[in-house]
């Protein structure tokens, strides 16, 4: 499954919308739950980022984002 992370780079400020950033996971779980726990413990262990949401995307979602958000997926 595909997990799309919003985050801040700086934990220090608070969240600002024009800040946010994206990152996309590629991940191999079996539902959105597991998915999110083990991005969000990927996140923790790899970066600094303030992780403010992360969500997975479905089919249609991933070929919008690779058609028009540049879909890149992040490893670690």
């Amino acid at each position: 499954m595909i997990f799309k992370a919003f985050y801040q780079e700086d934990k220090t400020r608070s969240p600002r919308r024009e800040t946010t950033k994206v990152l996309y996971l590629d991940l191999d779980v079996t539902d959105t739950r597991e998915g999110v726990i083990l991005a969000r413990e990927l996140l923790a262990a790899n970066t600094d980022y303030h992780v403010e949401f992360i969500d997975s995307l479905s089919d249609e979602a991933v070929e919008y984002e690779k058609e028009n958000g540049g879909l890149e997926i992040t490893s670690f």
